[in-house]
């Protein structure tokens, strides 16, 4: 049973709200590939809006390629890859559930802080940043524990929007243009807090991917650091040659 979704009434119209959250769902494999999405009713339901809502909603997704309506059959989807203008590749999350596989995002932290003088992140974006912390669960078992921080120039974002939203989506709908990401690697240790909300016995060795994000005039837009379960999947970049 799912639980009912609270949409913000001070933000973007409520059928952008809901366009963005059954696109995560298509996106992350909740609603796969040549499955119908929920009917209208119970969508109208579940968001607690008018029919007129859910059905501009589902018109976005319908030109935007996402979804195929059918007389009497429902609305199926029919592309579950993601056209972003922020990478030629296909984001890893995608890669996952073209196998088949399942991704639910959990929003643990979404807040302001005060960064500790000599801080990484208050070398990187100053006395303040935006601070993002998720799990991503790989069918139904935690996966990967992101922390992202972002630059205060990013403004006027409502966190609250990333329990169903990619955090990029929506830098690009604020028109923040990302244009270039440094990725490092390495093998690291995880705290025993995020040991224990991985579920992985203590010192066991993760994948930990630092990624720096720029705009296009060079500015660091956000740092993240992941740390990836591979011993469940490993991590998986595809090259198009």
């Amino acid at each position: 049973m799912r639980i009912n979704v609270n949409l913000s009434r001070k933000n973007k119209p409520l059928y952008m709200q809901i366009k963005s959250i059954i696109k995560d769902r298509i996106l992350h494999g909740v609603y796969p590939i040549e499955s119908n999405i929920p009917s209208e009713p119970q969508l109208e339901s579940e968001f607690g809006v008018s029919k007129i809502t859910v059905r501009n909603a589902i018109g976005e997704l319908v030109q935007e390629g996402y979804l195929e309506k059918g007389s009497g059959k429902g609305t199926k989807v029919v592309r579950n890859t993601s056209t972003s203008k922020l990478s030629k590749q296909k984001r890893f999350t995608e890669v996952l559930v073209e196998s088949g596989h399942r991704i639910r995002k959990e929003l643990l932290i979404a807040e302001v802080v005060v960064n500790e003088a000599g801080s990484l992140p208050h070398r990187l974006f100053g006395s303040q940043c935006y601070r993002i912390e998720r799990l991503y669960h790989l069918n139904d078992e935690p996966y990967i524990h992101y922390m992202h921080y972002l630059t205060m120039k990013a403004g006027g974002i409502e966190l609250s929007d990333l329990t169903s939203q990619s955090l990029y989506d929506m830098l690009e709908e604020h028109e923040v243009a990302l244009e270039k990401f440094r990725d490092e690697f390495a093998v690291t240790l995880a705290p025993a807090h995020i040991e224990q909300r991985l579920r992985v016995a203590p010192g066991t060795p993760l994948l930990k991917r630092s990624r720096y994000s720029y705009d296009g005039a060079g500015n660091l837009i956000e740092f993240s650091e992941g740390l990836y379960n591979t011993a469940m999947h490993n991590y998986v970049v595809n090259y198009d040659i």
